[in-house]
């Protein structure tokens, strides 16, 4: 029971009895010997606890989560019919009876194993029957006592009782500062609770006896019945002091705390309160001055800027909706900001802002050549897509007389390409030029690594910080409907439990869909029909299929040799010369120079590490310079390995090293930054017919390998190779370089051809490299990234290219320098491909030393690429 009740019934009770408060501090403190003034309680008077005679046997009442003490009153209240009949018997007797805790509150009927051993014997001082039955009395505790013995249980306990008296309090220096100390924490935690009568609080600070202070103070202290209960156990009065000022000092922190609580909150309300009412001041001081509130100025500037924006209907009534209930708010509100921010974002997208194009094809192609070499492809589907717009306006007024106005409406405007290709082509910087080229503002966002599909399609409004997606946040900053928008590397978006962001884009990339547009956060149609979107990728495998349905794709292949050249001389030197702080009378490159780059510095398809190592050559110019050594530098190719030290690769000279000995054949691969040569090297021991595979590879390409070998040892007599040659001996196949994953079927002609070198004894060619599928039977299937393939064959200086028939068609989309440098033979079988492989091959194949079949016929360099046949 909380103190502010207990003394609350305490009051109740004696005002019953029409006791003042000189009644009550005598009931606390100390009980008068004067008889009531009640008739009824005029021979009730209570027992002097100094004088009377207490019995050796009482009636026991268990009390329910309170103690008694002796020498302070407490009101209770009786409901039990056994209690009830008790306190009956006790007010007609002596008055006196035991009261002890039950250990357990919840229990109704407590029995004598249910009872603490110590309680105090009492005297009830004031009775009163309440209308419900129950029965309110006030209590004076005497003095403790231990139970012995039960010898009543019906109808209520009675027992005997062991007087159980205090030790003698003492008059020690401890006792009298414990006792202080007590008291000044009373008076601490009666200013925290202001329900404490002032009149009790001098009382109790007025007591001198260290008993009597311990026993009124903790009577008035909310505690734990186990610590009520031990404080009344306790003999020493030094021990119950330094357990009640334990007790205290732990209450005055918790109300402190609930103060501290309280006044954060009533100030904070009292703030808003207080701006609320200077707010309705100003407006009022406005209002008879004739100035407008600031609320006024702001909701009608809303209305002005929502006339200008040019919204379609739906998003027009939309806003005016929500201006309308923003006028309607306080601007204290917290769904004011919410409202305001929607409708600054409603306002200041572009709805009906497009960018004229720029439809001069020429133009258009003198801005995409000076920015970029090569390209024809990317460089075309622009100058397409400008003469159709070019056509279509032209035509306009023809068009709409053949053809319904629903149907010009819904002509679509925009396009959407995918840039594919491995980095460092220019694919991203290729989007800048098209925008530069067609007159349109450029915006580019990165989708790698995005997981979260509210990127895509915003949040709702409903939860807080919420903003729209960042497809509406570009066109904000382009201000334009019809940018050039390029969603960079849509190959690395991610999925988890926040939404799939690839299926968000499928709305956003869709003819069809994307006219109506709907961001989460605005919630009205948004038309992305005339955005021209461009998304760039290294692979395609990672895009979800009905993603790439919905781009036309262009793949943007690798730079050869001689476009490397070309992009250094006319882009990367001049840039690095510029950053560099260098002058172009100061530095001349060499030809022979950048192609000592691009062949011993850089290995890629790119040109990114090519420019880096520009950049690394200029900065080694530009010491020279500022140190005073030199003051104009020729770079050659000499003067580049000075600059860049040891070359990192070889050009031919690692194929010949690598494919000296038999069991290594030259393979060529396909990765997401572009073609790769492959060796695949095969080496026996003896044993028996075990094969081992290493180099990190794939189901696929383990499975390929397994094929290779069956091939070979079922048509070991036919290849001219001894038949018990594999009885006897284990092989391993290794292709390294082995921390790199590799799969795919397309080396299995050359993982045949290390296999026949390793058990023939004949090395490979070193001028040649080769793909293709090989089944069972030997037959060669044709297999995809053909132009990366003979592209990574050109780079690392090979002559020729063993390729499946089936692809002769791909050759189509190669540089002309790739096809003129090197030698394409096209095969069916595997036996076409041993006879074009080897350097000197043992048996009757008519092999001529040059390794070729004289009665063959080869793509050469000087004609265009034909099929081999026989």
């Amino acid at each position: 029971m909380l103190m502010s009740d207990w003394l609350s019934e305490l009051m109740e009770i004696m005002s019953e009895s029409d006791a003042g408060q000189d009644a009550l501090n005598e009931f606390l403190f100390g009980i008068s010997d004067e008889p009531s003034n009640r008739p009824e309680d005029a021979d009730r008077n209570p027992i002097d606890a100094a004088g009377g005679q207490i019995p050796d046997i009482l009636p026991i009442l268990p009390l329910r989560g309170v103690v008694v003490y002796p020498h302070t009153g407490v009101p209770l209240t009786i409901g039990q019919q056994r209690s009830i009949r008790l306190v009956d018997d006790v007010v007609i007797g002596d008055r006196l009876v035991g009261l002890v805790a039950s250990l357990d509150p919840e229990l109704d009927s407590p029995g004598p194993g249910d009872l603490y051993k110590v309680g105090t014997v009492a005297t009830v001082h004031r009775l009163f029957r309440a209308p419900d039955g129950t029965i309110r009395l006030l209590v004076q505790g005497l003095s403790r006592f231990r139970l012995g013995e039960f010898v009543e249980q019906e109808p209520y306990l009675k027992a005997h009782i062991i007087p159980y008296p205090e030790a003698e309090a003492g008059e020690g220096l401890e006792v009298e500062a414990l006792a202080r100390n007590v008291r000044g924490q009373f008076g601490r935690i009666a200013e925290l609770v202001a329900s404490i009568p002032q009149e009790i609080i001098q009382s109790v600070l007025a007591l001198e006896d260290p008993l009597q202070i311990v026993y009124t103070i903790a009577n008035l202290q909310r505690m734990e019945l186990q610590d009520a209960q031990r404080l009344l156990e306790l003999d020493q009065v030094s021990e119950k002091l330094h357990m009640l000022n334990s007790i205290l000092t732990h209450e005055v922190e918790v109300l402190e705390i609930g103060q501290k609580i309280q006044n954060e909150a009533r100030s904070e309300i009292e703030k808003m309160q207080r701006d609320y009412f200077l707010r309705e001041q100003m407006k009022a001081i406005q209002r008879e001055l004739g100035e407008q509130d600031e609320q006024a100025v702001e909701v009608e500037e809303f209305r002005k800027k929502i006339a200008g924006a040019a919204m379609p209907p739906e998003a027009l009534e939309q806003a005016e909706r929500e201006l309308d209930r923003l006028a309607r708010l306080s601007t204290a509100s917290a769904e004011y900001g919410v409202i305001r921010t929607y409708l600054d974002w409603l306002v200041t997208l572009p709805w009906g802002i497009v960018t004229p194009d720029n439809l001069d094809i020429a133009h258009a192609r003198q801005v995409l050549d000076d920015d970029h070499y090569g390209l024809e492809d990317v460089k075309e589907r622009l100058l397409e897509f400008l003469a159709v717009r070019k056509l279509r306006l032209e035509r306009k007024d023809e068009r709409e007389s053949d053809i319904s106005e629903d149907l010009i409406r819904k002509e679509r405007e925009g396009v959407i390409l995918c840039f594919a290709g491995p980095p460092g082509v220019g694919k991203t910087s290729l989007g800048r030029s098209i925008a530069r080229a067609l007159g349109r503002e450029f915006v580019r966002i990165s989708l790698g690594g995005v997981r979260d599909e509210a990127e895509i399609r915003g949040h709702r409004r409903t939860y807080i910080g919420a903003l729209p997606g960042r497809i509406l946040q570009a066109l904000r900053r382009a201000k334009s409907r019809n940018p050039v928008f390029m969603l960079d590397e849509v190959d690395k978006l991610g999925t988890d439990f926040r939404g799939d962001p690839a299926s968000a884009l499928l709305e956003v990339l869709d003819p069809e869909q994307n006219v109506e547009f709907r961001d989460h956060y605005l919630e009205v149609a948004f038309d992305l029909s005339q955005v021209m979107f461009i998304t760039t990728a290294n692979t395609l495998e990672p895009i979800p299929g009905p993603l790439r349905d919905r781009m036309e794709i262009i793949m943007i292949s690798s730079y050869t040799e001689s476009d490397k050249v070309e992009i250094a001389k006319g882009y990367l030197v001049p840039r690095q010369l510029r950053e560099n702080g260098l002058r172009k009378r100061e530095v001349a490159f060499k030809d022979a120079a950048i192609l000592k780059l691009i062949r011993s510095y850089t290995r890629e398809a790119g040109v990114r590490n090519l420019e880096r190592q520009i950049g690394a050559v200029c900065r080694k110019i530009v010491t020279q310079i500022a140190e005073g050594k030199v003051q104009k530098v020729q770079v050659t190719p000499k003067l580049v390995q000075e600059f860049l030290g040891r070359p990192r690769y070889f050009h031919t000279d690692e194929v010949a090293a690598r494919t000296a000995l038999p069991g290594v054949a030259t393979g060529l691969s396909w990765t997401p930054v572009g073609g790769e040569v492959l060796f695949i090297e095969a080496t026996c021991m003896p044993g028996n017919k075990g094969f081992q595979l290493t180099g990190s590879l794939g189901e696929v390409m383990q499975e390929s390998a397994k094929a290779a070998l069956s091939y070979v040892r079922a048509n070991a007599e036919a290849l001219g190779l001894k038949s018990d040659f594999f009885e006897q001996s284990d092989f391993h196949l290794h292709v390294p370089a082995g921390a790199q994953p590799k799969d795919g079927p397309s080396a299995g002609v050359t993982i045949a051809t290390a296999l026949v070198s390793l058990v023939s004894g004949m090395p490979v060619r070193a001028d040649v490299g080769m793909t293709g599928e090989i089944t069972l039977r030997g037959q060669v299937l044709p297999v995809g990234g053909i132009k990366e393939k003979v592209l990574a064959a050109h780079r690392a200086g090979l002559k020729s290219v063993i390729l499946p028939a089936r692809n002769e068609g791909d050759l189509d989309e190669l540089p002309d320098d790739a096809r003129k440098d090197l030698n394409f033979i096209f095969v069916e079988t595997m036996t076409e491909v041993l006879d074009s492989a080897f350097v000197v091959k043992k048996g009757a194949t008519g092999k001529s030393k040059d390794g070729r079949n004289p009665g063959k016929k080869s793509a050469s360099k000087k004609q265009p690429p034909q099929k081999e046949s026989n």
